[in-house]
């Protein structure tokens, strides 16, 4: 007779397996959304490569784009050697509000997917820098800089504000007051911190040559970038990343509710671009009477990064003062740079200082239980308004000081490296580098060698017997017979003297655009033209 079956013990071996089950399954999607998000967000480099090449002339375009690459390389072996450890490593009470220090080289972890994704931010963190001293920084300089931000100076930021233990996440706490750091996806420990450190490398650096006029009368030449294709590639790339950017953020995608606070963050993130986007396309077409593509893609980015901190949690309608606010700080942060003669080519400081500033008091202010909605209540006559409000400013008041925090630990464990550098003489290459690019002198790889452009073979037009006799440049025989034609095919080193950058502000003489550079090339060409049409 076969045993009884214990029914019991069945159902809790049962419910223990699909626990199990349950387990794994949801921590692969999360996983599996993470790994998704961080390769979005990695391939902002991809975006930060096409916006700074187009943005710099040609003969500087090798030098910035192996910066990006480079980008990558060093943030991974920093952030996996000692950054991890710094921001996330197990440590004591007491020194555990400012850094960790357990982990290093990912020794005793394997959260994986949560490395991959924190070290995406990191690199993101560290390119901002390149832009703000781009065709005149040294390599050293950049290599130095992208080591320490991704290193040191950006985990510790990160402890500071997303570690549980970090003194900016855990605020204070007294009476009906409790503060805490609020930045959703990197408002201020990312772009705050690039952001600053990007005009102190810029203040260093010293502008450009010919950028700024020694006789405040004379009017500046204006620097171009050699490619607006390149620049507004790197620009959509760049928003593309920025969904990934603050919708991952979430960090998990299987508990109820994450789904649609993944969707609102990215609502939020491209509405704020907008209406960043817009206004300072308004306003410009107001101010010079032209719609502008470069600058309208920079106050884009600069509303996305504004709505990092708060994305998650504040309804689209709030997106209008997030991004407004944002488009116009960038205006007045450009035009500052400009009064103080800091050449910052990509606007760096503008973007991301200004846009990281204006997002972490936004989260305080237009978020749900900010000052706004304080003020609403208190206006509404609702119960505990008053502690409400006293709630709602005093988080705010602990925003500024994350935000002083921020900057004043960026700028000054840069201060003595940029100084040091600028002492040695690693800071700027020489004057002769800079006007002659270096793309040559620095890499040994020029972004369009000329002689890669063009053919061997010349353009041929069908020829009358006495032309075939006549000519020293035949193909073919008969009714086959072809002749060189009489303008042939122009070098690019003509074309490139045609063109002249007529586009420039600075008027050109009219005898630099036309075919020829000089009076013989031209005489020489109308007698070839003459004996050929006899």
């Amino acid at each position: 007779m076969a045993a009884p079956v214990n029914l019991s013990a069945e159902i809790a071996n049962l419910h223990a397996e699909i626990t199990r089950l349950e387990t794994g399954f949801y921590e692969n999607v999360n996983s599996f959304f993470l790994c998704s998000m961080a390769l979005i967000i990695f391939f902002m480099q991809c975006g930060f490569a096409y916006l700074e090449a187009g943005a710099v002339r040609s003969k500087n375009t090798t030098n910035i784009l192996i910066k990006n690459l480079l980008d990558s390389c060093i943030c991974i072996i920093g952030y996996w050697a000692i950054g991890w450890a710094l921001a996330y490593g197990d440590s004591g009470e007491g020194v555990n509000l400012f850094v960790g220090h357990s982990q290093f080289f990912l020794s005793g972890f394997s959260d994986y997917p949560r490395f991959f994704f924190q070290y995406v931010f990191s690199a993101t963190a560290a390119t901002i820098v390149s832009g703000a001293v781009a065709e005149r920084c040294e390599f050293i300089t950049y290599v130095t800089y992208c080591t320490v931000i991704s290193t040191f100076i950006y985990p510790i930021l990160t402890h500071w504000g997303w570690a549980e233990s970090g003194w900016m996440a855990r605020g204070i706490t007294s009476g009906i007051i409790d503060t805490k750091y609020d930045d959703f996806a990197g408002s201020g420990v990312v772009h705050l911190c690039g952001g600053s450190i990007s005009f102190l490398a810029a203040w260093f650096m010293g502008p450009r040559i010919g950028k700024f006029p020694e006789n405040e009368d004379d009017e500046s030449d204006e620097i171009l970038g050699h490619s607006v294709p390149f620049t507004a590639l790197g620009g959509f790339i760049l928003m593309f990343g920025f969904l990934a950017f603050n919708g991952g953020s979430v960090a998990s995608i299987s508990h109820a509710g994450d789904g649609h606070t993944v969707a609102l963050a990215m609502v939020n993130t491209i509405l704020s671009g907008a209406f960043a986007a817009l206004i300072y396309l308004g306003v410009h077409y107001y101010n010079h009477g032209k719609w502008t593509l470069l600058l309208t893609i920079n106050a884009c980015l600069s509303g996305m990064v504004a709505a990092c901190a708060g994305c998650n949690k504040m309804e689209p309608w709030a997106c209008i003062w997030v991004g407004v606010g944002a488009g116009l700080i960038y205006l007045a942060l450009s035009k500052m740079m400009i009064r103080l003669k800091i050449d910052d080519p990509l606007d760096a400081f503008a973007v991301h200082a200004g846009g990281g500033f204006w997002g972490l008091m936004s989260s305080s202010i237009i978020s749900h239980g900010g000052v706004v909605y304080a003020l609403a209540d208190a206006v509404s006559g609702a119960e505990n308004s008053g502690d409400h409000l006293s709630q709602a400013f005093a988080q705010l008041g602990w925003q500024m000081i994350c935000a002083l925090a921020i900057v004043v630990w960026s700028v000054s464990f840069m201060f003595p490296i940029f100084w040091l550098l600028k002492k040695t003489g690693k800071l700027r290459v020489s004057e002769e580098v800079e006007i002659n690019g270096l793309d040559v002198f620095k890499h040994g790889e020029m972004a369009y060698p000329l002689r890669a452009y063009g053919h061997g073979w010349h353009d041929f037009e069908r020829a009358n017997k006495i032309q075939a006799f006549s000519s020293k440049i035949t193909v073919g025989e008969g009714k086959n017979t072809r002749i060189m034609k009489i303008h042939p095919e122009m070098s690019i080193e003509q074309l490139a003297s045609v063109y002249d950058r007529s586009g420039n502000i600075i008027p050109m003489p009219k005898k630099s655009r036309t075919l020829f550079t000089n009076p013989s090339e031209r005489k020489l060409s109308q007698m070839i033209y003459n004996e050929n049409k006899m």
